[in-house]
């Protein structure tokens, strides 16, 4: 029992990991599947040619294993927070509510629901997420700015 105690306290130690500051303002600069995304996912298609115009700026804090997620976009602004490890509530690009859980994995941030998985890592001085949905990945590309 005592090295499942050592090895929880690693693995919930991570999130403090100085290879996994996602802190910051970040712009969007290529977008991979974007409209095949939104479309396997069952966004209207209003939203799915709004969304495809469109390069976000996210804004995140991280304190810890507490985040909040900003995206902006000039239709609108959506505001997420979660905690590592704990079921969370996000809204979709359409509105709808989605449930979700995101994890750290070797320093990416992992979310998944009945719909889709998402990582999100740094690459360099790139952050890169990407969702899979059924058979489609969507790759999102963003720079510190």
């Amino acid at each position: 029992m005592m090295g499942l105690t050592t090895r929880t306290t690693n693995i919930l130690g991570q999130a403090t990991r100085p290879d996994m500051d996602f802190s910051g303002t970040w712009k969007v600069y290529s977008e991979e599947n974007l409209e095949e995304f939104l479309k396997v996912v069952g966004a209207p298609e209003m939203i799915v040619k709004m969304r495809k115009e469109l390069k976000p700026v996210l804004v995140i804090e991280q304190n810890g294993k507490d985040f909040n997620y900003t995206m902006k976009t000039p239709i609108g602004t959506k505001v997420h927070s979660f905690s590592l490890g704990k079921e969370s509530e996000m809204t979709a690009a359409d509105g709808r509510k989605i449930k979700c859980t995101v994890r750290e994995e070797n320093g990416k941030l992992i979310a998944e629901n009945e719909k889709f998985t998402s990582v999100r890592e740094i690459q360099g001085d790139d952050m890169v997420e990407t969702i899979t949905a059924g058979s489609v990945t969507f790759i999102s590309r963003s720079k510190r700015v």
